[in-house]
């Protein structure tokens, strides 16, 4: 972090008044979070200290500046309702210009963006559901998804700690496996049988680790709702999530878990066109990309993507056996030693 006095002292002006002025403006030192400066200024109650600190990025969940903002907000919220703590006074926002501002005049916050129409995917997979076989607007569809991604996954980046903290979020994140067992009404699954899944996917998560160079641009939850097809053939996306980086998996199982969800809910099993298309996915994946390794990391991103659609308050329609079965295939691919397409259907069946 650099801020520069010019900037501070138009802050200043803004935020607190005309009549505020700096006294000392100036460094304090780094620790292991970050670094900080000393503010003091001459206001017409008399001289005020402040203290601004920033957090180091890489690491300890710090890593972008949406996580820094977070952690901030929070403090400017709660630091004063806690007794003997020093207050927060505001949180505050550098401009690529390096201007300085207060963000903290809202009580919520709120996404503008650009609105998207088509035909989301799900529309497609609840047409599978009749079919033998795909037709050439399925195979044509899930090809031009495929070229995408694996357009996406060829921006790679170097770091150990981000490719980690995917992997630690995928299990543990609020969005992610845990914080979705969290969402199960009672009796959907026993709190034994999800910590078994839960410890699965941490001893999985120890065999990746030494995967980090597969780190990749992501969109992070690519699932049908969040693609919309247009009249011409090609698609528009929706609410990339949890990072712009992490594995090519992510994706991959991102969407193909609904060719096994569809097929289970439909006939307790892969079957017909969604078997087709999950082949076809993969297989079409890996040709473009030469990415074998995947089959040894989708397991724990199918873990997480099925605890999801296994999850009653997201599909209440789903049966119990059926769910049983998904279940069942969560297990089948974390206890295997890598992840087989021919034993999709073992792993269902358990």
């Amino acid at each position: 972090m650099h801020i520069e006095r010019k900037y501070i002292e138009d802050y200043v002006k803004k935020r607190f008044g005309k009549n505020y002025e700096v006294e000392e403006f100036s460094p304090i030192g780094s620790g292991a979070h970050g670094m900080g400066y000393r503010l003091h200024l001459r206001t017409p109650e008399g001289l005020k200290k402040f203290v601004i600190k920033d957090l180091r990025g890489e690491g300890l969940g710090h890593d972008y500046p949406s996580d820094r903002a977070a952690i901030f907000l929070w403090d400017k919220d709660y630091y004063s309702l806690l007794p003997h703590h020093v207050k927060a006074i505001d949180v505050i926002e550098q401009s690529h210009d390096n201007t300085l501002h207060s963000m903290t005049t809202g009580k919520e916050y709120y996404l503008l963006m650009e609105e998207a129409t088509g035909v989301d995917y799900f529309k497609d997979l609840e047409e599978m559901a009749e079919k033998k076989h795909l037709d050439s607007v399925d195979e044509e569809k899930i090809r031009k998804l495929v070229e995408y991604l694996a357009m996406i996954h060829k921006v790679k980046k170097e770091s150990k700690n981000l490719y980690w903290r995917k992997l630690r979020d995928t299990i543990g994140h609020g969005e992610c496996l845990m914080g979705v067992f969290d969402t199960y009404p009672d009796g959907t699954l026993s709190y034994k049988e999800m910590a078994e899944i839960e410890k699965m996917c941490i001893d999985k998560r120890a065999e990746l680790k030494p995967l980090y160079k597969r780190l990749c641009q992501i969109h992070g939850d690519f699932h049908p709702g969040n693609i919309l097809f247009q009249d011409d053939g090609n698609f528009l996306l929706l609410d990339r999530s949890r990072g712009p980086w992490g594995d090519a998996a992510d994706d991959v199982t991102a969407l193909t878990i609904n060719y096994v969800f569809y097929g289970v809910n439909h006939r307790g099993k892969l079957y017909g066109a969604y078997e087709e298309a999950m082949e076809l996915f993969f297989n079409y994946y890996i040709e473009l990309t030469g990415d074998e390794e995947i089959y040894f990391v989708v397991p724990l991103f199918f873990a997480f993507r099925g605890v999801v659609v296994a999850n009653p308050v997201f599909y209440p329609d789903v049966t119990k056996e059926n769910r049983h079965k998904l279940f069942n295939f969560i297990r089948g691919v974390l206890r295997d030693d890598r992840f087989y397409l021919k034993k999709v259907n073992d792993y269902i069946n358990g």
